[in-house]
């Protein structure tokens, strides 16, 4: 496979080309990445976003070493856990770093029987015509969220002038990106969030000169929590535990709780894990399946888990989100993807920045997100592209896994909820066994030229033959 990367895996951008890189890929997974421990505990009690970001950082660390710096992927708090982080909440620190256990310990299992039963059948249960629209339906499934972001502005249900600044943030970002000058279309992202921000901020100061609503999108008040030296420092998971204890979990029926919300989830995450390393695979032109292997990565994953839970509370996931930004900016390097993940942990102790960055209208998030999760789609529909779609056997399989992504089908099984992307995948699966061609029995058949010499030949000769008949 080729690749017209600028940077590849091993390439080393310069330092300060590398330290721009890499805070693009903060800026493409930081608002994500912050937002789940929000979601997940409202109160700020047990999750923080500055200890979040520390757990990514470090999850990504973790994760990079497992894989032997082969893939640039970073590690971000997993929008998939929510719910079950909902539930750990309220079984304290130690509850909520139990459950992040319990996840990374399936990709941990995972890998050792992967290590030794081998990942070829990976590729057989889940060829090009399998995998593609799965990998297209990852950035279906976040364009939702996206157009949510475009649209809304502060205290607005639907916001014209939200829509008009995500906007300008996204062609921004797409002229940048075909039109710019080499030295900068590398860095869209940073350049459209800067431009998008300036605007806001100016149409934010109109705003609340003339008392004009739909013109706030900048919420300067979260700026007062700077002076809160509270607020500084991280609320990390594992001091929480040591001050905390176990109190709060009280039998064995409150660690099985624990245990089903969690560990169902990561076994329905282990394909998002494979549909986001064959999406990688396919921009930087290399099966990461095979090198550095399925087993290191799961267990990069799964110990990234751990690790980064241990300071963050939140299961970590490979980003999307950082994908698109490897695509569009076309650098892999992983020297940028290690940086990245250095600068989460950095900003975390320096919390003005923190609150600088969560300042970004959410508009302008959604305006660069255009083109972050439209490349995870594109990318996912370009690996069908050695794909015979006129053959019915494929048309049905695409069409099966698409409909049931995009129609948002979900399996809820008492309090595991199988995600849309998770059913459709197990359909797609399902669907392509069952129009795979009956393998015929391996019996052996006389060839007509050989009868004298009672000569026998194979099912595949035989077949060869028949289809030469057939064309006469």
């Amino acid at each position: 496979m080729s690749n017209n990367l600028v940077y590849d895996v091993h390439q080393t951008p310069p330092f300060w080309k590398n330290l721009a890189f890499a805070f693009q890929q903060v800026m493409a997974i930081i608002t994500a990445t912050m937002l789940v421990p929000l979601l997940a505990d409202a109160t700020g009690v047990y999750l923080s976003q500055s200890a979040a970001l520390i757990g990514a950082g470090i999850g990504t660390i973790i994760y990079l070493l497992f894989t032997k710096f082969k893939s640039p992927v970073f590690l971000g708090s997993s929008f998939a856990f929510i719910m079950p982080l909902a539930t750990a909440v309220n079984y304290g620190y130690f509850g909520i770093l139990l459950g992040s256990m319990f996840s990374g310990l399936v990709y941990v299992i995972l890998a050792v029987i992967i290590r030794f039963v081998g990942a070829n059948w990976v590729n057989k249960l889940m060829p090009p015509i399998v995998i593609g629209p799965v990998v297209a339906l990852i950035g279906f499934d976040l364009a939702t969220s996206a157009m949510e972001n475009l649209v809304a502005g502060a205290g607005v249900g639907f916001n014209w002038v939200a829509l008009l600044v995500g906007l300008f943030t996204f062609f921004v970002t797409i002229i940048i990106s075909v039109k710019g000058h080499r030295s900068i279309k590398l860095f869209p992202f940073i350049l459209a969030i800067l431009s998008g921000y300036v605007l806001a901020v100016f149409l934010t100061i109109i705003g609340n000169a003339a008392n004009v609503q739909i013109l706030k999108l900048v919420d300067f008040s979260v700026f007062e929590k700077v002076a809160d030296f509270s607020n500084w420092l991280p609320n990390l998971n594992i001091v929480g535990v040591f001050t905390e204890g176990t109190a709060k979990i009280s039998s064995f029926a409150d660690v099985l709780t624990i245990f089903i919300a969690f560990v169902p989830i990561a076994v329905v995450s282990f394909a998002e894990h494979i549909a986001d390393h064959k999406n990688i695979s396919s921009v930087i032109g290399r099966d990461l399946l095979v090198d550095p292997g399925l087993h290191r990565s799961l267990l990069g994953d799964g110990f990234g888990t751990i690790v980064g839970a241990i300071f963050g509370g939140c299961p970590n996931t490979t980003y999307g989100e950082s994908i698109g930004c490897v695509a569009l900016s076309k650098n892999a390097s992983t020297k940028t993807i290690l940086t990245a993940a250095i600068l989460c942990v950095v900003f975390a102790f320096f919390y003005p920045l923190v609150v600088l960055i969560s300042s970004i209208p959410v508009c302008i998030i959604g305006g660069v997100c255009i083109a972050l999760y439209g490349f995870i789609s594109v990318s996912g529909l370009r690996m069908m592209q050695g794909v015979d779609l006129h053959n019915t056997h494929n048309l049905f399989v695409a069409s099966s896994i698409l409909i049931c992504g995009i129609g948002g089908l979900e399996l809820v099984i008492g309090p595991v909820v199988i995600s849309p992307l998770a059913c459709s995948l197990v359909i797609g699966i399902v669907t392509n066994l069952l129009l795979m061609p009956w393998k015929k029995k391996d019996t052996f058949v006389k060839k007509p030229e050989l009868m004298e010499g009672k000569q026998t030949i194979s099912d595949e000769e035989q077949a060869d033959l028949d289809n030469k008949k057939s064309e006469n």
